[in-house]
């Protein structure tokens, strides 16, 4: 037997968000801690009063939807997050907040026995304003005083004070953490920013791990000179050198990587930055991500290799900062295989993949048993205005995670 959730009720759901920072330019505004983010919590904490479910709000600002919790048995947890990136999409997170209430909401409508609780979690900057995952690291254990202290966005402002001007104090996220044995296991619906659902014409991806990356900021160091009195045999040019870096990347993940590793120089600066003058400096961004962590090391070396034999032979300085950096985790083979056996019993076309995509499944699956489910985009889209999920694809992810969330926590688990 397969229950149904309520979909004109979560359909709605999903319009009202998304009118929720949502600016002139159509895309969603809703940083961490942001206006927009905050109106969007109070709305969500309505929803879930309204729900009849218990709400909590944590340490991290954290919001917790609750049915039948008693703090003894472990929770059956799903959840994403509410924030955005500026200019994003209303899919991203938000779905997967979404489609947890309303699970919850059906469940508790449809007076079905539970073993275990239901818990729905919209986590606090996942999108990184401050750092990676705020919310969920500090349910994990993974937040200290100096961390809280140090987080800053992009413009230094503090999580300390951001949070302070909404009336919260961001030190009470060190007692968000909870006991690993105070939940049974995490399923997160995504969308999955990416075009392989779309292009397979597939409505769920069964995700069976996720990349893990490091992220760099580099310098390569030269001498700025006149761009038409210097000899090209006598430049310390910097952007040459960042050309060669760039051209290696395919032969580092053809000898160092796997079919599924990735890397990306995504933002590039020049100084001078004039027309007339050879650049003596070149910063850049350096992503690279891989499903298996000794792969995502190799690769790491491999990169420093490169970076300083080009450097060397073109007489340069290189140095870099790591910005960040996410081990690979695999999801739980038990959680994968029911979803799995959701897909089949309900007839849903599926396959299994991994995310290159960080999510907080990564974090969660260091204290539980962890899996997602990944709905398709259209077209890959994420990011921005034009992210879009068919209506039907939603409808069908959100009754998998019933299913699968049921199947986990209902009395014939």
């Amino acid at each position: 037997m397969t229950i149904q959730i309520n979909f004109e009720r979560l359909k709605q759901d999903v319009q009202d968000l998304a009118a929720i920072g949502r600016q002139q330019d159509h895309g969603i505004y809703r940083m961490a801690f942001s206006p927009g983010d905050m109106q969007a919590r109070e709305w969500l904490q309505r929803r879930i009063q309204d729900a009849g479910l218990d709400l909590y709000v944590d340490g991290a600002a954290n919001i917790h939807a609750r049915l039948e919790w008693d703090g003894t048995r472990p929770s059956v947890m799903t959840g994403s997050h509410l924030d955005s990136v500026p200019r994003g999409g209303h899919l991203d997170g938000a779905l997967g907040v979404l489609t947890g209430l309303e699970c919850l909401r059906s469940v508790r409508e449809q007076e079905l026995p539970l073993r275990n609780p239901l818990e729905s979690v919209a986590f606090t900057d996942e999108e990184g304003r401050f750092g990676h995952m705020f919310g969920s690291q500090a349910i994990c254990g993974q937040v200290t005083p100096d961390s809280i202290m140090q987080a800053r966005d992009l413009q230094g402002i503090r999580l300390v004070d951001a949070m302070a001007e909404n009336g919260l104090d961001a030190m009470e996220a060190l007692h968000a953490q909870r006991n690993p044995g105070s939940i049974q296991s995490f399923v997160e619906l995504h969308i999955e920013q990416g075009p392989v659902l779309d292009r397979q014409r597939l409505a769920i991806g069964i995700v069976d791990g996720i990349a893990g990356l490091f992220k760099w900021q580099v310098r390569l160091i030269g001498e700025a000179n006149h761009a038409g009195t210097t000899p090209m045999n006598m430049r310390r040019d910097a952007f040459q050198g960042l050309a060669e870096v760039a051209g290696e990347i395919p032969r580092i993940l053809e000898e160092h990587g796997s079919p599924r590793s990735v890397a990306t120089i995504g933002r590039v600066d020049l100084f001078p930055a004039a027309a007339n003058v050879v650049p003596g400096r070149a910063e850049f961004s350096l992503d690279v991500r891989d499903t298996d962590p000794v792969v995502l090391d190799q690769l790491a070396n491999a990169c420093r290799r490169s970076l300083s034999a080009i450097a060397r032979r073109r007489e340069l300085m290189f140095e870099f900062d790591v910005m960040s950096e996410l081990q690979p985790v695999k999801c739980d083979s038990g959680v994968v295989d029911t979803i799995s056996a959701m897909c089949q019993e309900m007839g849903i076309s599926a396959t299994r993949m991994h995310s290159g995509a960080a999510h907080d499944t990564q974090i969660m699956s260091t204290i539980t048993r962890a899996g997602m489910i990944f709905v398709p985009s259209k077209e890959g889209r994420s990011h921005s205005p034009s992210e879009w999920t068919a209506w039907e694809d939603i409808e069908i992810g959100a009754n998998t995670l019933l299913n699968t969330l049921y199947r986990l926590a209902g009395d014939a688990a």
